[in-house]
């Protein structure tokens, strides 16, 4: 009992923040204003993310850029008509291009970039704790490209993604209600005696939570893409970033506990904890995305992107853990489905020096509603975004943009292994009193009404000559 008790925490909580909330689409403070487009645009060095067939188009001998955001995210969750509301810190994810010229219709460059990200926080004692508290999870890709325009309008380019993680993860690992369940059963025989009940309830508050960490293994991956001139006016692209798995070879947990009452009924049981080693690994989708540029005007350019992300992969989570028997072994379901992000902008000219953009995204969940956690929220979600680029100098570019995300809101239903339920069932067996108390189901749920939203702003700076 206390050695699975202690196995199945670790493994369901580690890995389990990784859902459709953690794709991270900022790659760039220029796109970003355009609704974070560009497959089928000439982008310079930028373009080794979003298309590498497109980088051999470029006219610049050397292009560096470099580009930061500053997510600000907000989840609220709504439970028997009651809200709560995270405190997360702010995220910022980053980006750095380098491209060169090594012949006029060959290209090469290196680019650095977080794929993946996620920053949430609930708060200790929330209904939704034994679910998850808070998570802090980074990715990151090192990505050396080459393209080479084949023909005068054509070109194909390929570089290889180097990736690696890490994730830091609270979560309550015994339910407050289960507790005080138990806290009732242990006070009746006091209570009986007529003496004073020596346990004290938890109401809200989990007696127990553990602490999470693990680092991800290198992880490779291709990103490929084509770029065509159908017309000195139109381009289509298209671009494919494979899938990616990131494996977690084994772990860190730390145990904390409301109170002394807690360390002493609980204590013996998941301080066994910090034992439990495991392996897991966790897919990153591949991303299929198809492209049109058209410039109706000289001055005005429009993008469009359908981009289709691999999420079918994400069926079940293994965790296999080291030295245990194989009924230690867990496979949890996720069961999600691909789903698609649409990309559209517009890019106009004002002056030689000053371009504005504005843009859309909307960002399709793949989340399954009966198996549904808040470290991730997943739901539908809109994008609206503008930006603007000034060069005042040449060669030199400053890109500013602001993107505001408005979750379409979803109502999901995330389950969890109430280990107390054996132990007070049998408890309760053992003392005939199961006409007086009823048992404990040995799998929880917890629903919830979820919002979100948030404010991206970026900025940017590229200087090539």
């Amino acid at each position: 009992m206390k050695k699975i008790f202690a196995a199945f925490c670790a493994a369901t909580t580690i890995l389990s923040a990784s859902a459709e909330g953690y794709q991270v689409n900022t790659f760039s403070a220029r796109q970003e204003g355009m609704g974070h487009v560009g497959v089928a645009m000439k982008l310079g060095s930028e373009s080794q993310i979003f298309n590498p067939g497109a980088l051999a188009f470029s006219t610049e001998t050397l292009e560096i850029s470099a580009a930061m955001s500053a997510i600000k995210a907000t989840a609220e969750a709504t439970v028997d008509g009651k809200e709560y509301t995270t405190a997360n810190k702010v995220s910022t994810p980053m980006n750095f291009s380098a491209a060169f010229r090594i012949y006029d219709n060959l290209y090469a460059g290196v680019t650095l970039y977080t794929p993946y990200g996620s920053s949430i926080n609930w708060g200790t004692a929330w209904p939704g704790a034994v679910l998850n508290q808070s998570v802090d999870l980074k990715v990151f890709t090192v990505q050396p490209t080459f393209s080479w325009r084949i023909l005068k309008n054509l070109s194909v380019g390929a570089g290889m993604m180097v990736s690696w993680g890490n994730v830091n993860l609270n979560k309550a690992l015994v339910a407050p209600s289960s507790m005080d369940r138990l806290i009732t059963l242990m006070n009746l025989p006091y209570q009986m005696q007529g003496q004073p009940a020596p346990f004290q309830p938890y109401g809200e508050m989990p007696p127990a939570s553990v602490n999470l960490t693990g680092d991800s293994e290198l992880a490779l991956g291709v990103n490929v893409g084509v770029l065509w001139d159908a017309l000195p006016n139109l381009s289509f692209g298209a671009s494919f970033r494979s899938k990616m798995n990131m494996h977690v070879k084994a772990g860190n947990a730390s145990v904390s506990y409301a109170n002394d009452q807690a360390r002493m009924i609980l204590g013996e049981t998941l301080d066994n904890l910090s034992y439990a080693n495991f392996d897991a690994s966790m897919p990153c989708p591949y991303i299929l995305t198809f492209g049109v540029a058209y410039k109706p005007i000289p001055k005005l350019l429009l993008a469009f992107d359908a981009q289709l992300n691999g999420w079918s992969a994400y069926k079940t989570l293994d965790i296999i853990f080291d030295k245990l028997p194989d009924n230690f072994n867990q496979h949890l379901a996720k069961n999600y489905h691909n789903s698609m992000t649409y990309h559209v902008g517009a890019e106009y000219n004002l002056t030689p020096r000053l371009d504005l953009r504005a843009g859309m995204m909307i960002d399709c969940s793949p989340c399954n509603k009966n198996h549904y956690n808040p470290e991730t929220p997943g739901m539908t979600k809109i994008e609206p975004s503008v930006g603007l680029s000034f060069r005042p100098l040449k060669g030199l570019s400053i890109d500013l943009a602001f993107m505001y995300v408005h979750g379409c809101g979803a109502t999901g239903t995330g389950q969890y292994k109430d280990f107390l339920a054996p132990t007070y069932n049998a408890m309760v067996e053992a003392a005939h009193l199961t006409n007086l108390l009823p048992t404990l189901p040995d799998i929880g749920e917890f629903t919830a009404e979820y919002k979100t939203h948030a404010l991206i702003p970026a900025i940017g700076l590229s200087y090539s000559f």
